[in-house]
């Protein structure tokens, strides 16, 4: 049953809904490291401690619950609309055709999409026409090779689109240059170049003002504090643990040989 919280005081006064008393259930993909990865039946990463900061500040004792989501039910909002979390984590950039379905907090990262590529030669959108590129679906990266007329290949999930390109089936690997340098100088692998970036945000089912405002202070209150911060050095610039072929999350995507947490 959905269990409400109030937040704030008088006029001011909002009821934040949750899907079971005392948790946030949290809607991520489970194979995007560093921002979630499942590690030994766990899910652990960026968004995954984001997360963990908005529930600290709905209130002590709020636990994280993050059930593993496939992308397309994320950014469609399908996964708000069946009731199956209360957020979306998930690397989650802020578009405007995804804010049509659902809300988003601020921003809380801003990333480069990245193009991945074994071929030097391979520096530009133009020198990707004619070749085939590896995109996961209901990405942004995704609509943007579409937008460039390039010659798309859809797969679920980042491992699968590596693995296509060293098979060879495609020529470049277009996803969040965060999740693609962890691959760099594998198989001769390399970031080909970046394009404009994308912010994240944390997805919210339109109506629940509440838990949007109480994200967006949490999120305030880390970069306030430190924590913010902390995490940063702890995912991005401490996570020295790189995936190679033949090591394998559950889900059969690349997976760290050894994880910070992630």
């Amino acid at each position: 049953s959905e269990a409400d919280l109030v937040i704030g005081s008088g006029s001011a006064q909002a009821t934040l809904k949750l899907i079971h008393p005392g948790t946030l259930t949290v809607c991520s993909e489970a194979s995007y490291p560093p921002f979630e990865n499942t590690v030994d039946g766990k899910m652990v990463g960026f968004d995954i401690d984001i997360a963990q900061g908005v529930a600290d500040q709905i209130g002590k004792g709020t636990t994280v619950t993050s059930v593993a989501t496939e992308f397309n039910s994320i950014e469609s909002g399908a996964a708000l609309d069946t009731g199956a979390c209360d957020l979306l984590a998930s690397a989650l950039s802020i578009t405007p055709a995804r804010e049509a379905k659902f809300d988003f907090s601020d921003p809380y990262y801003q990333a480069d999409t990245g193009i991945l590529v074994m071929d030097p030669s391979l520096t530009s959108a133009a020198a990707l026409k004619g070749k085939k590129v590896a995109c996961q679906i209901g990405t942004t990266g995704m609509t943007w090779a579409k937008d460039q007329g390039l010659d798309v290949v859809e797969f679920a999930n980042l491992g699968m689109q590596v693995q296509s390109m060293k098979q060879g089936d495609v020529q470049a690997v277009i996803n969040d240059s965060e999740v693609l340098t962890p691959f760099v100088g594998q198989d001769s692998m390399r970031i080909g170049f970046t394009v404009t970036g994308d912010k994240f945000g944390l997805g919210i089912a339109k109506g629940n003002d509440a838990l949007r405002e109480v994200a967006n202070q949490a999120i305030a209150q880390m970069r306030a504090d430190g924590r913010y911060d902390q995490l940063i050095k702890k995912w991005f610039v401490d996570a020295s643990a790189s995936p190679t072929a033949g090591d394998t999350a559950e889900n059969g995507s690349a997976a760290p040989v050894s994880s910070p947490s992630n």
